[in-house]
């Protein structure tokens, strides 16, 4: 009988000895089964695919046998960077042709696993000396992605694929996060449609509860509500993903009401002094009698106006902004709080600020991963601040996974927090226990 390390050994890359996609599916999962098993809620897996295109003019120029050699040097170069900038925890695989994942099971900025793979680029993109006298000189592509314990691994390598497959349209972008919708096949896409109606029929989509904290005290205050459905194949996909499927087939306002409905229901069995935060789209914000149905749904659900708050991005303002500012003003005359969702994502329009009654800002974490690290970071964050203190708005800080950014959010006047650091978004049974301990 074989042993695992024999197994192992037998599927590694015979040109490059690097372990195959096989394998690295098989590590990936033992990563987020561990996570999940452990609640490592701080570990998420760091994944990046690169990409060398053009092997067969390297081939066409030099000969096979140097088209092999340059992959096993890649292989090599990145094998040597991986030992000495990587975690311990982490594998490298040839997935196929020219294409290489690494992955990293730790705790890690994003802004860190970006900075490793512009350094992986440069190191890369050095000459290769062939002993056949040539010279080859390749640029890889690659995709980033950060994910939790419920994305498969085929999801995983599925999207950092086909990010990469989008950049050929971007022929000038060498460096791109897997984030936002995720792109699939045709076939896939259309068997997904008619799954989501399935899904929405027998009551399939779920709604997840993120805490919500005070600063001052790490008292819970609330939660916001995650759209989440845990496809049988693909794993948990999450809103991002879940409303792409929904916009092909014209199901964004059923979706939308559907989960609204079961949030409203479920925050009013909350105790009085927790709040809900509800997402919105931009097809709801659009239409003129959003602020009705959305106040029918609080009467329907027993839960009162002041203890919901809206969350609005500044991408759902662009097209209308005027008539985004009636529909949220009526809502704010009856209690209902407004948030601006993704402060600091993109790109950020004071004029919002003016014309909107907004009661909250909500950092994005990309605002608040370096803060413990980097001054300038920090610098930002108290800008943001103190303009926020001056308009006497209240600062929501997401993203948080350690004790520290903790500490310096709560430090530089952020009012709330939220993330993996107090929980995972968590099943609505799950919170109740939580609300209640």
């Amino acid at each position: 009988m074989w042993t695992q390390t024999a197994m192992v050994r037998a599927e590694r890359d015979r040109l490059t000895g690097l372990i195959g996609p096989d394998a690295a599916r098989r590590r990936l999962s033992e990563w987020q089964e561990a996570a999940v098993e452990l609640s490592d809620r701080a570990a998420p897996v760091h994944a990046m695919l690169l990409r060398f295109r053009r092997f067969s003019s390297v081939n066409l120029a030099y000969g096979i046998a140097a088209g092999d050699r340059t992959l096993a040097r890649i292989a090599a170069r990145l094998t040597d960077f991986a030992e000495r900038h990587c975690q311990p925890d982490h594998l490298l695989a040839r997935i196929s042709g020219g294409s290489f994942l690494l992955a990293v099971h730790g705790l890690m900025g994003r802004e860190q696993w970006q900075a490793l793979a512009e350094d992986i680029a440069l190191i890369m993109a050095e000459p290769i000396v062939d002993a056949g006298g040539g010279t080859v000189r390749l640029w890889p592509r690659i995709a980033l992605l950060r994910s939790r314990s419920d994305m498969t691994p085929d999801l995983i390598l599925g999207r950092l694929a086909n990010t990469l497959d989008r950049a050929r349209e971007q022929p000038a972008r060498r460096l791109l996060w897997a984030d936002g919708v995720m792109a699939l096949a045709e076939p896939l896409a259309r068997q997904l449609e008619a799954d989501l109606l399935h899904a929405l029929d027998r009551d399939e989509i779920e709604v997840l509860f993120q805490p919500q904290y005070s600063s001052a005290d790490r008292r819970l205050v609330g939660a916001e509500a995650l759209a989440r459905w845990r496809h049988p194949e693909l794993g948990r996909l999450g809103a991002i993903d879940l409303f792409a499927i929904a916009e092909r087939t014209d199901h964004v306002a059923p979706l939308s009401r559907h989960l609204a409905k079961m949030a409203l229901a479920t925050a009013a069995r909350w105790p009085d002094h927790l709040r809900l935060s509800l997402n919105i789209t931009a097809d709801e914000l659009a239409s003129s009698d959003f602020s009705e149905r959305l106040h029918a749904m609080l009467a329907q659900s027993g839960l009162t106006p002041d203890r919901l708050t809206v969350e609005i991005t500044e991408q759902l303002l662009v097209s209308d902004l005027d008539g985004s500012a009636t529909q949220l003003q009526q809502l704010a005359g009856s209690g209902v709080r407004v948030a601006l969702d993704d402060f600091g994502a993109g790109f950020c329009n004071f004029r919002y600020l003016k014309l909107l009654p907004i009661h909250y800002l909500k950092l994005d974490r990309s605002m608040v991963e370096g803060i413990v690290e980097d001054a300038r970071d920090l610098a930002v964050l108290r800008g943001i601040v103190a303009m926020a203190k001056a308009l006497d708005l209240i600062v929501v800080a997401e993203g948080i996974e350690t004790e520290a950014q903790r500490a310096a959010v709560a430090n530089e006047g952020c009012a709330i927090w939220q993330g993996f650091l107090g929980a995972p978004p968590l099943t609505a049974d799950a919170f109740a226990e939580l609300a209640d301990a």
